[in-house]
């Protein structure tokens, strides 16, 4: 029976462990969202993970959901991830970047005034931050039909951009209510036409962002998140189980490297089991996320419920994660205060096992 220690096979690449790092935003890019030292550093203090998921980074310029979120869309971005994977391949890590379109969460005030677009005209419900303080969402445009291959084009330029900068593989984003998952949900996707409709269609968008980026990586580099529950950004789906059975077996007929599977909703509103169902119907690697304790981890793994399970805020505050887990050692608890202030506090300062609890491990 494997363990979180045992080493996996993903897609087309060798991992050492199945503890994942999960995709999380750190608004810690420098001007031109242009991944900096900081980020390398960050990135390469955590390279003992099975994979490195980097955080979500803007496919296509102009769409910016989080102020100091980076993307790779210019050279000066690339070169700037290539710093980053050079500094995690030479701690003997592996890492994947997350490929994103924010969708109606972009604010107009954040991107020269530009409306954002989505599946449907239909805002998020609430405030985000923006250049001039806390402001109400703005209403989205519909994309025309006619506008769709050029999202798609981003995202295979996204991937040939992560590629350039040294990437092992690329995730898509298609959760957490951006822009595919806007398209995947009946909540936010009203339209009709050939991305409409039944789940089919309504699917169509992030199936052809797969193949589009397959042809760069090659399906086996890619992996792709979904969050079928999840609530976050004004989400919800009439059937998540029917989505998550249709979209999983798209993707492994499609030979996608992993599924990236958000069990559950932040708010709690809605609930299910969609696991369950993209277990029977995804043949490749499923990697789950959400609240996994490192006991409930290696239960689900040596189960055989998940391949891999991805932690995020444990990893941000436990950059020696796996080893601490092994050793069965205290976890330094996150700060959230500084989950997206500048600098290195909060991010690059938490400590390592050896400085903090050997002796006690």
């Amino acid at each position: 029976m494997p363990t979180l220690f045992t080493p996996l096979t993903v897609g087309s690449l060798e991992v050492p462990n199945r503890i994942f790092m999960a995709p999380l935003t750190r608004c810690r890019a420098e001007p031109g969202d242009v991944p900096g030292e900081l980020i390398a550093t960050y990135y390469a203090q955590r390279a003992n993970a099975g994979l490195l998921i980097a955080e979500a980074t803007m496919a296509i310029a102009g769409n910016c959901a989080f102020l100091g979120a980076p993307g790779v869309h210019s050279d000066a971005q690339v070169a700037g991830w290539r710093k980053v994977t050079d500094a995690v391949h030479a701690n003997g890590g592996r890492i994947y970047l997350q490929i994103w379109h924010g969708g109606r969460a972009c604010p107009s005030a954040s991107n020269s005034g530009q409306q954002p677009v989505s599946a449907s005209a239909i805002a998020i419900d609430g405030e985000t931050y923006t250049p001039n303080g806390m402001q109400r969402y703005d209403t989205p445009r519909a994309l025309a039909d006619s506008e769709i291959p050029g999202i798609i084009e981003g995202f295979r330029k996204a991937a040939e951009n992560a590629k350039r900068a040294g990437f092992d593989g690329v995730e898509i984003h298609g959760a957490n209510g951006y822009l595919l998952d806007q398209f995947l949900r009946d909540g936010s996707n009203t339209r009709s036409g050939p991305y409409g409709g039944p789940i089919a269609n309504r699917a169509r968008l992030l199936l052809e962002v797969v193949d589009a980026v397959a042809g760069v990586f090659g399906a086996g580099r890619v992996g792709v998140r979904i969050s079928p529950l999840n609530s976050y950004n004004s989400m919800v789906d009439s059937d998540p189980v029917a989505l998550t059975t249709h979209v999983a077996t798209e993707l492994s007929k499609r030979g996608v490297g992993y599924l990236h599977l958000m069990r559950a909703d932040f708010y709690g509103k809605q609930h299910g089991d969609v696991l369950t169902p993209a277990r029977a119907s995804f043949k490749g690697t499923l990697v789950a996320n959400m609240g996994y304790t490192p006991d409930e981890a290696e239960a689900a793994v040596s189960n055989g419920l998940v391949d891999a399970v991805a932690f995020g805020t444990a990893f941000l505050a436990n950059p020696d994660l796996p080893a601490r887990i092994k050793a069965k050692a205290p976890l330094n608890a996150p700060d959230q205060a500084t989950f997206y202030t500048p600098g290195a506090k909060g991010y690059t300062d938490y400590p390592a096992m050896s400085e903090a609890t050997a002796a006690r491990a």
